[in-house]
């Protein structure tokens, strides 16, 4: 499997925490000591993530895997997103920087250019990895292909599994580490369904299917409680599906999917 490394060179472990607006620095500071290494934040607005992991920055930064990006393709703006999260942590480098949720709408060249600059900034010691996140599964696998990215950032779940067919394997081949996000498929993998005789998965159980794919290198949990965290972790680390389970939650998913004929499936198929 290919891996992430912090600054210590030790390895990045397989569950990583997203901030969210309501994200304390209570919790990141717990999640660090939980074990947690890997730390997302998608805007510099989210205070709460920032100020914890500022903190963790300052007390730990070898031993801490810190990542953000921005949806601009535009260089100017990218740089000033980059500046401010350096200046907010405190750190001289960033450990990845994504692009952000690149879409079929984008302009392609305009994608190459902006993975080419952050390419540029971890030339300078400025990053460390160079990322890319998307939900389209062809779109993901084609980013793959440019070999201009270190790391994919890509929905995966016991719903969404039709990157196994494409993305996914197209990263395994190239060597590029996956980052699954929307694990619990925004929560709705956890209220069960109409059709379903069994028990509902738990949080634990989503990130442990996503992390079962051989090119999924961490999954992502954003618990807004130190509870939700506690018994994420808790029920993620070191344990391994089973192949009936696996099996099982496939089965589920295929129902909660349905026939993706919703607004956001129909974007996102």
């Amino acid at each position: 499997m290919p891996d992430l490394h912090r600054i210590d060179g030790k390895e990045v472990g397989c569950l990583g925490l997203g901030g969210t607006p309501n994200t304390r620095p209570q919790i990141v500071d717990r999640a660090f000591r939980l074990g947690i290494d890997y730390f997302f934040f998608y805007s510099l607005g989210f205070e709460g993530m920032i100020e914890g992991v500022a903190s963790l920055c300052r007390r730990h930064r070898e031993g801490v895997f810190v990542a953000t990006g921005d949806e601009s393709r535009e260089p100017t703006e990218m740089v000033n997103v980059r500046d401010n999260a350096l200046a907010s942590l405190g750190t001289p480098e960033l450990d990845v920087f994504y692009v952000e949720y690149v879409s079929p709408k984008d302009s392609w060249d305009a994608v190459i250019g902006a993975l080419a600059e952050v390419s540029e900034w971890k030339a300078r010691g400025l990053v460390r990895y160079v990322g890319a996140s998307a939900h389209d599964r062809d779109l993901a696998g084609k980013i793959v292909e440019t070999g201009l990215v270190d790391v994919l950032m890509h929905r995966y779940n016991m719903a969404h599994r039709k990157s196994e067919d494409t993305a996914l394997p197209k990263a395994q081949a190239a060597n590029v580490p996956v980052v699954a996000f929307t694990c619990t498929r925004w929560g709705s993998l956890l209220k069960g369904h109409p059709d379903w005789t069994g028990r509902r998965p738990t949080a634990s159980e989503c990130y442990q299917f996503a992390l079962s794919h051989r090119s999924v290198r961490i999954a992502m949990t954003a618990p807004e409680t130190i509870r939700k965290l506690e018994e994420n972790v808790s029920g993620t680390v070191g344990e391994q599906m089973s192949p009936d389970n696996l099996q099982a939650w496939s089965e589920y998913g295929d129902l909660v999917y349905g026939e993706g004929t919703d607004a956001f499936e129909t974007r996102w198929p």
